[in-house]
């Protein structure tokens, strides 16, 4: 067969460009109408390509022969490329490696080996134990709001309520005390926009999330712990060769940061979503069986992550008529996939009826394959409780006028930095 080059007619699409931190799906309907694999170039200048069909997404996913780190393509260059930009935006030397030697960047057996570690935390009988506790904190958190409110009346929901309740949740999974939780959140904000944060700043922020993570693990030497933190250091100093020091570091932060931003922003999405469109609000608010539903459609529609970082292909693969080369770098483009119109028919739309009475999931929002979310069943399950303790308690919620949500041009993300609500009556 006659293999084509990728996008040959076309400039490389920049994903590091304010149109994409700014117009997201913009760029990714320009990916789209480009071809089916497309060349682009990624936040650190390298050049990279580009898939956005939902079969194609999938299809670089699931595919092992896909890696996260460019070291295992054979005969390739043992440099870590994330490694390298980071150091190209400032980062530590000593520091890097928390950064590029996380579960999220682990092929083959070395990742199952670390998802087998904590996999049967998030498991969904798990997660549904936890719904008590959620219920509660979320309660807490909503009957607290009016004290946050504005002369106006107006409440700020992602600070007050979308990032409170993950934090509360993750924090106590792990282990992380309630005063020390503010700071995790800054150091989050820092690592998460990390190609746009000052490098003294990135650097506080990562060496004190490892200082932090690393006396949190003494304190579990030091004493029983009944969270996963304590049983994490217990696999460690009982078997230690299944999992480094540096791992269990990684691994703390990881969890942490992870456990909670998507989390938030779903929360936070979503009911810009609800608000955005009141007929959905009100549908939602008489028929509270949709709210699993919702949820998949608050993912499908605004879920934070858009693009997964890149895979290298290990040897020369085939994707339809294209040809993609050992060595190159592909991103999945998972806001494309989510938005793909054969799959999901008008898929601009907003419907919270869209995903009743389906099976799975028909969105990617947590990722395929291998690398899909360790999380997600929590995640689920803390949006479903979140928006049905926010429509018991504010069922006239509505958004400000003249005061719309701020978005945060983030590139390949969508988060907000305000989310101004009233409460009503």
């Amino acid at each position: 067969m006659t293999t084509t080059r990728p996008q040959a007619a076309h400039e490389p699409i920049d994903l590091r460009g304010p149109e994409f931190a700014e117009d997201p799906f913009r760029t990714i309907e320009r990916i789209r109408s480009a071809g089916r694999v497309v060349r682009g170039r990624f936040l650190d200048n390298s050049e990279v390509l580009l898939v956005a069909g939902d079969e194609d997404v999938r299809s670089i996913l699931s595919d092992r022969r896909f890696v996260t780190d460019p070291a295992n393509v054979p005969g390739g260059d043992p440099g870590n490329r994330r490694s390298e930009m980071l150091r190209v935006l400032g980062v530590r030397s000593d520091l890097v490696s928390y950064l590029t030697d996380t579960i999220l960047d682990k092929d083959g057996v070395d990742h199952v080996r670390l998802r087998k570690l904590v996999s049967r935390t998030f498991t969904v009988r798990r997660v549904n134990e936890l719904r008590p506790r959620i219920r509660r904190a979320a309660e807490e958190l909503l009957a607290a709001l009016p004290e946050h409110a504005d002369d106006d009346g107006t409440v700020d929901l992602l600070k007050h309520f979308a990032y409170p309740l993950p934090i509360t949740v993750i924090g106590d999974l792990v282990g992380v005390p309630i005063e020390d939780r503010a700071r995790w959140k800054g150091w989050s904000d820092q690592l998460v926009g990390f190609d746009r944060a000052d490098p003294a700043q990135l650097n506080d922020a990562l060496a004190g999330a490892v200082d932090h993570a690393r006396h949190m693990i003494a304190e579990r030497r030091a004493a029983e712990h009944g969270d996963l933190l304590g049983a994490l250091v217990h696999t460690r100093d009982e078997d230690g060769d299944r999992l480094t020091e540096s791992e269990l570091i990684t691994l703390v932060f990881t969890l942490i940061i992870a456990g909670y931003e998507t989390t938030a922003h779903l929360i936070g999405n979503g009911t810009r979503a609800l608000l955005d469109h009141p007929e959905q609000w009100e549908m939602l608010r008489s028929d509270r069986d949709l709210v699993p539903a919702a949820i998949h459609e608050m993912l499908r529609h605004g879920g934070t992550a858009l693009i997964t970082r890149p895979r290298y292909a290990t040897e020369t693969i085939e994707l339809g008529d294209r040809e993609i080369t050992a060595g190159s770098a592909v991103i999945a483009v998972i806001g494309g996939a989510n938005h793909d119109q054969d799959i999901h028919e008008d898929p601009y739309r907003f419907d919270i009826t869209r995903h009743h009475g389906r099976p799975g999931e028909a969105h990617q929002a947590f990722s395929h394959g291998m690398h899909y979310c360790l999380g997600a069943a929590l995640a689920r399950t803390e949006g479903e409780v979140a928006f049905d303790a926010l429509l018991s308690t504010y069922p006239d919620l509505s958004l400000v006028p003249g005061r719309p949500p701020q978005q945060q041009a983030v590139p390949g993300a969508l988060r907000l930095t305000e989310l101004p609500v009233r409460l009503g009556t």
